[in-house]
C-alpha cells in the first residue's frame, strides 16, 4: 500500500519501522517540529523523525494541517491510507477524506476505554489487569471512530506505565501490519465504538505527583507504577523533597506515612503498606533505598508526608 505515516515520539516507532520494513510503499513522514528539550533548550527533533531519517524517508514537520497547503500536499501524494500514531495533532475533515482506504490510528487502550492523551498511564493508575491496543478508522472527534483489530495483554502488579508503554508500541505495530493486510484484502468488517462504555483521560501533570499516605497501599503503589518515568511519584521526607520510583505492596499497618520497618524500607498507608524499593532526594540520583539509607539513616517512627 502507498502509506503516509503520522506519528511523533517513541511509541510510534515500532510502527513505523514495522511498516518501513513490510514491503508497503511510505510516500512521507510526518512530524511534530524539532522542539528545545532540557536545561539548555537544544532543539531536538522527535523520535519518529530520526527513525524516519535512518530508513531515507521523506519527512514534514508542519506547525499545522488546518491551511490548503497541508492539504494539497497531502492530496497530491494520493495515498491509499494515512497512517496515524500519537501524532498529537488532530485532522481535520478534508484530510481524513483524502485516502482511499482511509486514516487508520493505534491506540494505546482496548477501546471505547480510556480515548484521549494518557491510555496506558491511566490503566495502570487504575490498577486495570488488562490493557491492550486498537487499531480504528478515524473521525472527527477523539478516538471515537469505528474498531478495525484489538489485542489484548496483562498488565503485570508491579510493571510500571513506562514497561506496559514499550510493550504496547510493539504489540501495536504487529497490529498495525495485521489491520493494513487485512483492510487491504477486505477481511475486515469495521465495529462501532459503544459510547456508553467510553472513558476519557487527560493529559499527565506534576499535579498528580504527591502521595496521599491516607489512601490504601494499592493506591500508593499504582500511582508509583503509573507515573513513572515521568513525572514520578513525590513525597516529603524530613522537610526535603523526595521521588518514590519503585515500590512493592506489603500488608504491614501503621500510620499513615509511618516508617514501620528499614529493613526493608517500609511505609504504612491508610490500608497496608508499601515497600520503597527506588527514591531520589530532589537533586540527587535515583538509588536503592538501601543505599539510601547508608547515607540518609531513617528510624522506625520517622514519617513521610
Amino acid at each position: 500500500m502507498n502509506i503516509v505515516f503520522m506519528g511523533t515520539p517513541d511509541f510510534a516507532v515500532p510502527s513505523l519501522k514495522a511498516l518501513a520494513e513490510s514491503g508497503h510503499n511510505i510516500l512521507a513522514v510526518y512530524t511534530q517540529p524539532d522542539k528545545p528539550v532540557g536545561r539548555k533548550q537544544v532543539l531536538t527533533p522527535p523520535d519518529v523523525k530520526v527513525c524516519a531519517e535512518k530508513y531515507g524517508l521523506y519527512v514534514r514537520q508542519p506547525v499545522t494541517l488546518r491551511n490548503d497547503n497541508s492539504y494539497l500536499e497531502l492530496k497530491s501524494l494520493n495515498p491509499d491510507v494515512i497512517v496515524v500514531v500519537a501524532y498529537g495533532k488532530i485532522l481535520p475533515k478534508n484530510i481524513l477524506d483524502v485516502p482511499r482506504y482511509g486514516c487508520v490510528n493505534v491506540h494505546g487502550s482496548l477501546l471505547p476505554k480510556y480515548r484521549g492523551a494518557s491510555p496506558i498511564q491511566s490503566a495502570v493508575l487504575n490498577g486495570d489487569k488488562i490493557s491492550g491496543v486498537t487499531t480504528m478508522f478515524m473521525g472527527e472527534e477523539l478516538d471515537t471512530g469505528d474498531i478495525l483489530l484489538t489485542r489484548e495483554t496483562e498488565i503485570g502488579a508491579n510493571e510500571t506505565s513506562a514497561e506496559l508503554f514499550d510493550r504496547l508500541s510493539v504489540l501495536g505495530a504487529d497490529l498495525l501490519t495485521e489491520t493494513l493486510e487485512k483492510l487491504e484484502s477486505g477481511a475486515i468488517s469495521p465495529v462501532r465504538q459503544d459510547e456508553n462504555l467510553a472513558t476519557y483521560t487527560s493529559k499527565i501533570t506534576k499535579e498528580l505527583c504527591p502521595i496521599d499516605w491516607t489512601q490504601p497501599n494499592t493506591a500508593v503503589h499504582n500511582k508509583v507504577r503509573g507515573l513513572q518515568t515521568w513525572p514520578v511519584a513525590t513525597a516529603v521526607l524530613n522537610g526535603k523533597d523526595v521521588k518514590i520510583h519503585s515500590t512493592n505492596l506489603c500488608d504491614k499497618n501503621g500510620a499513615p506515612g509511618e516508617i514501620i520497618s528499614v529493613d526493608p524500607l517500609t511505609v504504612a498507608c491508610g490500608e497496608g503498606s508499601v515497600i520503597i524499593r527506588e527514591l531520589q532526594l530532589s537533586g540527587k540520583k535515583r538509588m536503592t533505598s538501601e543505599a539510601f539509607l547508608l547515607g540518609h539513616p531513617l528510624e522506625i517512627g520517622e514519617r513521610f508526608e
